[in-house]
């Protein structure tokens, strides 16, 4: 059945006026909010690194299109670009839903409230409407103007290709943009992490001695030979006393509890010795005691350490690995620490050990870096975090005459906590990225998340407060993170959607 000229342009008109009032209300509605807009764009995975442009350039062009489609003249080529637009943004969501590290919120405008499926039924629609506009105002245009060629194949399959080309390019552009560091961005996936629970322990001395099947442990810097103990549903609490036997009355400074089932560790790295004993009993005896001084202290196994601290010899912080695997202990140092000022807080950072990749982790405070080694210290590679701070702003001090060295200014602190789990670094920083509200620093803390594997930067998520109070120390077991704050252990979920648990 043949289509009147009058019903065609009934139906053309019908499409440019459908097209006209999304466009409209999707460029007002950014533009109205436009600094959430471009937040959102910021924390988009594709387009992160040119959201300033981008925040800009759609509303506008929607808004071109729309005023385009309100002349004869031009119509043909504003349908033409209204269909472009619909396929880049098709690209966009078939991109985010198969090939994205994870799923943005959407951003904003007529589609807000709908799923990303819903997003991308609604756009396929409307590239059908497009489709047909093209295909019966280009009829319109030839019956005026015969002369003119009459199919549109090749400005559909051009434009088509273009758009679907532009957007790919754009996210190979962003993605390698981020990797590269050239901008201080983060991208949020929603709700990577949720709040399960958390349980008033009254004191801010404990800290996370670590986890055994399905009980979490708390030591006490103010009573060192009592361990709290609760299971991971912050249920059946437990006090447990240790039962040192120091024969030689070996004098304690600051002794911490380390979990590393069947076994626990009392360490202290100012004496220095070390204490071990059975989960089963809690009676610790005398390990190791020598003259090898250190500030942190990483179990690779029951008979062999990592350790770090300051050289004094050398005047420098090192990291060592301390080995009894062969009877006798065995303190080897390395050189992995890079000395750019003092080697002492230049160097300063987080010894972490990853017991999945059998990897040392070390997080440098001052600078956007860290560095992974094997178990006998052989350097396999330096990252970069996503912060631009790659030389620490230390300012040193000196005090009698010389010999004793410190800091005239506190230095930025680019990573504050951070914790290793499965193949992941998880880092936690109160600098802003671009794009970010400093309003959320009151009401969460900022975890960025790293890849070991790929060595590259994943995502961050909030690590939201609990009751009032902001997380100062956790550490993340399987697909639980243990937070702590001044009174209260909370616990969290990592969502299996955004973390690869088991790998």
């Amino acid at each position: 059945m043949k289509i009147s000229v009058s019903h065609k342009n009934t139906i053309v008109y019908i499409i440019c006026l459908l097209y006209i009032l999304l466009f409209v209300y999707a460029a007002v509605s950014k533009l109205l909010d436009f600094e959430n807009f471009r937040i959102q764009l910021g924390q988009s995975p594709m387009f992160s690194a040119y959201a300033g442009i981008i925040s800009w350039l759609v509303p506008l062009i929607e808004i071109a299109i729309a005023l385009a489609l309100l002349y004869q003249r031009i119509r043909f080529w504003a349908i033409l670009g209204a269909f472009t637009l619909m396929v880049m943004f098709t690209t966009y969501i078939i991109i985010i839903l198969n090939f994205s590290s994870f799923v943005p919120c959407s951003c904003g405008g007529v589609l807000e409230k709908m799923g990303w499926t819903e997003h991308l039924v609604f756009n396929i629609c409307f590239i059908i409407i497009a489709l047909a506009g093209i295909l019966l105002e280009r009829e319109n245009v030839h019956n005026k103007n015969p002369k003119k060629n009459n199919s549109p194949i090749i400005n559909l399959l051009g434009c088509f290709i273009g758009g679907i080309l532009a957007v790919t390019l754009l996210y190979l552009f962003s993605e390698n943009e981020i990797h590269r560091n050239n901008g201080f961005l983060r991208r949020y996936p929603p709700h990577p992490v949720i709040t399960i629970k958390g349980l008033n322990i009254k004191y801010n001395s404990y800290y996370i001695a670590g986890v055994d099947k399905d009980r979490i442990y708390l030591g006490n810097t103010t009573a060192p030979s009592h361990v709290f103990s609760i299971d991971t549903t912050l249920n059946n609490p437990e006090t447990i006393n240790i039962q040192l036997n120091n024969k030689n009355n070996t004098t304690f400074y600051a002794p911490q509890i380390r979990i590393h089932p069947p076994f626990f560790f009392l360490v202290d790295g100012n004496v220095p010795a070390i204490f071990k004993g059975h989960l089963s009993d809690w009676k610790a005896e005398k390990y190791w005691q020598g003259n090898h001084t250190f500030s942190q202290f990483e179990i690779i196994s029951p008979s062999r350490f990592i350790l770090s601290g300051l050289d004094k010899t050398r005047g420098q912080n090192v990291i060592s690995y301390l080995d009894f695997s062969k009877g006798i202990p065995i303190i080897e140092t390395s050189q992995l620490l890079e000395k750019k000022i003092d080697g002492v807080f230049d160097t300063d950072g987080m010894l972490r050990y990853n017991a999945n990749l059998e990897k040392v982790v070390y997080v440098y405070y001052y600078r956007n870096e860290y560095l992974t080694s094997d178990t006998t210290l052989k350097l396999n590679y330096k990252g970069r975090t996503i912060d631009t701070i790659t030389q620490s702003s230390i300012k040193l001090a000196y005090q009698n005459s010389g010999r004793i060295r410190t800091l005239a200014k506190r230095p930025e602190l680019v990573q504050q906590q951070s914790a290793v789990s499965g193949k992941y670094l998880f880092t936690k920083s109160n600098r802003l990225g671009k794009y970010e509200s400093e309003e959320m620093l009151k009401d969460a803390s900022i975890i960025d998340v790293y890849n070991l594997k790929k060595q590259s930067y994943e995502f961050s998520f909030y690590l939201y407060d609990y009751e009032g109070e902001k997380i100062k120390s956790f550490s993340v077991y399987g697909n639980i993170l243990i937070g702590l704050s001044d009174h209260y252990l909370v616990l969290y979920r990592l969502q299996e959607l955004n973390f690869d648990i088991g790998n």
